[in-house]
């Protein structure tokens, strides 16, 4: 986490940098602008707000890194592979259910760009699969 908080801040450093020498590049480039009318102020707001938010980023996962009490496995230079392995709950490969919720999902974006009708069914379809899928191991071949 050490690797990403120094990435960060080296991320908003640089579009800080970028963001002043834009700033000063467009008021050098219009000479017979006042300067206030000399930068373009899209890009240099979209530069500036980047870095912003590529600390804001970096301030988060720095007070993240200080509150975790200990060293994760890839800041431990010795660590193995298997140690930054985590369990990650429990996960259903034959499960149909994720597919049908994309669909659902398809068919609600089609019905509001196409024709309204059709969102009512994709919410069907949708609350049909969230259904399925929070209740598919309580019958059937899975059941527990």
């Amino acid at each position: 986490m050490r690797t990403n908080v120094g990435l960060w801040w080296l991320l908003s450093g640089f579009f800080l940098l970028v963001f002043v020498t834009y700033t000063v590049w467009n008021i050098l480039a219009h000479p017979d602008l006042p300067w206030y009318h000399a930068i373009e102020w899209v890009g240099s707001v979209a530069l500036l707000f980047t870095a912003l938010m590529g600390s804001l980023i970096a301030f988060y996962v720095q007070r993240v890194h200080m509150a975790q009490g200990g060293e994760l496995p890839e800041d431990v230079l010795t660590a193995d592979i298997d140690d930054g392995d985590p369990e990650l709950g429990e996960f259903s490969p034959w499960s149909w259910w994720p597919i049908v919720l994309a669909f659902s999902a398809a068919v609600g974006m089609i019905g509001l760009a196409v024709g309204t009708w059709m969102f009512p069914i994709g919410i069907g379809i949708f609350l049909v699969a969230i259904v399925g899928w929070v209740y598919e191991y309580y019958r059937g071949y899975f059941a527990r």
